[in-house]
């Protein structure tokens, strides 16, 4: 007999990893799943991916992620022999209960998708620095799932849309070409793209526990849609690491970075990296109007006067900055240390860093969908504006 899994607690994480990859799979996408889930069995792996699949996409773009999320949740085995469109037979699924899409349902051992929601859970929530050699290899694969575009902007580009402004030019020539009688109105509005996304990575030897992950995350962030994010590592030097990152094989990105990142390790003075960065790049645009994203444990071994100054300075350049801690989720933690300290006033996303599931919740910060009570803000601990 199979072993019970909790089936709601598996589709709450598969929606928060589905998040983390750009998917809106919001709360009441998340109960939509459930219910459907309630009227099959929990146990059959087609339906807990129709199921998923026809509540938690908003898009024909969501698809693609949700398989790819699917597969790294549940195993790497493919919920169905191949893809189909959502037939009236697929839209059965969620209206039968205990309906089935016959010989093409690839089913699997019941033992085998409980102990795959299972573990996958479990790991969600491990902290990178406790994992097995196992269990890397494991959150790697989920890692490759993680995207990281950065949240949406308003420009000044026009597009043809059902409301906005009028089309003036696109609405004449529309009456031209009916001889002159009245036609429906063009309209246009203004497009959005989303903001570039710049993540500093601390590499030394305090964060060598999570670099190779945070680094993978990086390599992930890479492939979102609207434009590849700018990568620097901060160890004893300041190294830019965009090109290496581009690479569409995790391990050959991986190999990459290590032959350019020789100081990773050591130790870090991140006012005089961030200093460097900012005179370098930042102020000649790389953070202007982008969410710029710290990864560190915030132990400073230079002046953590200078730190605090050129995060005030950051924060003046960039649209926001997110400083994910991996030291944040250890119980009795307080921003204490001198450079962290300094830092936080001028911060406006304070979050975990140390497990899957927070780097999810990280996604979604930079995404702009900060989760109510998971984020620590700037009025949270006292600081203000520079």
């Amino acid at each position: 007999m199979a072993e019970p899994y909790d089936a709601v607690d598996s589709l709450v994480g598969l929606a928060a990893t589905l998040r983390g990859m750009g998917v809106p799979a919001s709360p009441d996408r998340v109960s939509a799943a459930v219910s459907a889930l309630a009227q099959l069995d929990p146990m059959r792996r087609a339906d807990v991916y129709w199921a998923g699949r026809l509540t938690l996409c908003g898009s024909a773009g969501d698809l693609t992620r949700y398989d790819s999320a699917f597969e790294a949740y549940f195993g790497d085995r493919p919920a169905v022999v191949r893809r189909q469109r959502l037939t009236k037979t697929s839209l059965r699924l969620v209206a039968e209960p205990g309906g089935g899409t016959g010989e093409q349902d690839e089913q699997v051992p019941t033992e085998s998708l409980s102990a795959a929601a299972s573990s996958v859970e479990q790991l969600r929530h491990r902290d990178v620095s406790t994992m097995t050699p196992a269990e890397r290899e494991q959150l790697n694969r989920l890692l490759v799932a993680l995207r990281m575009p950065g949240e949406r902007r308003v420009t000044r580009r026009l597009r043809p849309a059902r409301r906005g402004r009028v089309d003036g030019a696109r609405t004449l020539r529309a009456w031209l070409a009916a001889g002159g009688e009245p036609a429906r109105l063009h309209h246009r509005a203004p497009t959005s793209r989303p903001r570039r996304v710049v993540l500093l990575v601390d590499v030394s030897g305090s964060m060598e526990s999570y670099s190779d992950a945070l680094l993978r995350l990086c390599h992930a962030a890479s492939r979102s849609a609207g434009g590849s994010p700018e990568v620097f590592a901060l160890g004893t030097r300041l190294t830019r690491l965009t090109r290496e990152l581009s690479m569409r094989d995790p391990d050959a990105a991986m190999a990459a970075v290590a032959e350019v990142l020789v100081d990773a390790g050591g130790g870090t003075r991140l006012g005089e990296l961030l200093q460097q960065f900012l005179d370098q790049w930042g102020q000649r645009g790389t953070a202007r109007g982008a969410v710029v994203v710290i990864l560190s444990d915030g132990w400073e071994r230079g002046d953590a006067v200078l730190l605090g100054a050129q995060v005030a300075r950051l924060h003046r350049l960039a649209h926001r900055v997110v400083w994910s801690n991996p030291r944040k989720a250890a119980p009795g933690f307080a921003p204490v240390a001198a450079g962290m300290a300094a830092a936080l006033p001028h911060v406006d996303d304070f979050v975990e860093g140390h497990s899957l599931a927070a780097l999810e919740h990280l996604a979604s910060v930079v995404l702009g969908r900060s989760v109510t009570g998971a984020v620590v803000r700037r009025s949270q601990v006292g600081g203000q504006h520079a």
